[in-house]
């Protein structure tokens, strides 16, 4: 059963329509979907602003009651710093700043002259290093004007975004794609088991998203294998292995490239675990190139584009 991969003749024109579609969306959503999330981080620096009095009373106490406004703080410094480059300058390793940002707490084990010492020299690189056309009150010793706060605000969360902005429109995208999914299974009376099923508890007819379909390495131990969507046809036997999706997208073909070895060996696992006849696919919206294409065609691995969603009923979903 196969859909596109002994279909080289039309990769060409589909490469190019998949390519149309991507941009399409990247101009018509993507501005709306960074500015959203502008909007949430923005929250964050509000509050780092608030919790240091704007910067004014930024000391070891606050770092340690908030930790997670390290995450904000690094961006008011002129360059924004990195958290690998802010534990180098502080000498402080860099699982301490992890576990503030990542976690909101400062390490239990360790003892408070220690800690204490470490927050005081994150706080004089931050200080030394701070923005002063961004905080302009800052040098001045004063309290900042609401409209200066405001822009202040505004840049910071920008940098933020700016240092994420790829992960953001693509899981903007991801979300999209999934929604395509479901609405196009639940068009043809399929019902969303997603949150209580695993991989062999689907029956025909249901399917769902984020699963662990599990396979096996090569000295045999299991491996963890999470797969977007996994789909359990309504028709043929009911042993058959469900059809396992994995979505992706892409914003330029350098990228997909480096990652193509990552569906092969994913798939071998599979196969190693539940047999040859495991179902594995692509569904795919961007920048994917003959390259791409046939080194996962040589793989034995199938794709369904975006721009052509109904080639999933070759796969057995009438």
């Amino acid at each position: 059963m196969a859909a596109n991969l002994n279909r080289p003749e039309r990769w060409k024109e589909d490469i190019a329509r998949s390519v149309d579609l991507y941009n399409e969306w990247f101009l018509e959503f993507a501005p709306k979907t960074y500015r959203d999330q502008r909007a949430k981080t923005a929250k964050h620096v509000e509050v780092m602003l608030d919790r240091t009095d704007h910067l004014a009373k930024l000391t070891p106490q606050v770092l340690q009651e908030r930790p997670r406004i390290l995450w904000s703080l690094r961006m008011t410094t002129a360059p924004p710093i990195a958290r690998d480059r802010l534990a180098g300058l502080a000498d402080v390793s860099k699982s301490f700043l992890a576990w503030m940002e990542r976690h909101g707490k400062v390490p239990s084990q360790m003892s408070n002259q220690d800690l204490t010492a470490n927050l005081k020299r994150m706080i004089q690189v931050i200080t030394r290093l701070q923005d002063e056309d961004v905080f302009p009150w800052r040098g001045e010793n004063r309290a900042p004007t609401g409209p200066e706060s405001d822009r202040a605000t505004t840049i910071v969360a920008d940098r933020l975004c700016g240092a994420s902005s790829d992960p953001i429109v693509r899981n903007a995208q991801e979300r999209r794609k999934l929604a395509k999914i479901k609405e196009w299974l639940e068009g043809r009376g399929y019902t969303d088991r997603s949150g209580d099923v695993s991989y062999d508890g689907l029956n025909a007819g249901e399917f769902a998203f984020r699963i662990n379909a599990g396979g096996l390495k090569d000295d045999g131990k299991n491996v963890s294998i999470p797969v977007d969507v996994a789909v359990a046809p309504l028709l043929g036997s009911p042993n058959r292995s469900p059809l396992l999706i994995e979505a992706k997208s892409a914003g330029d073909f350098t990228n997909t490239n480096k990652r193509r070895k990552e569906e092969a060996a994913k798939v071998t696992q599979l196969r190693r675990k539940h047999g040859d006849t495991v179902q594995y696919i692509l569904f795919l919206c961007g920048y994917f190139d003959s390259g791409y294409l046939g080194y996962e065609a040589a793989e034995g691995i199938d794709w369904v584009w975006e721009h052509r969603i109904d080639d999933l009923a070759e796969f057995g979903l009438e």
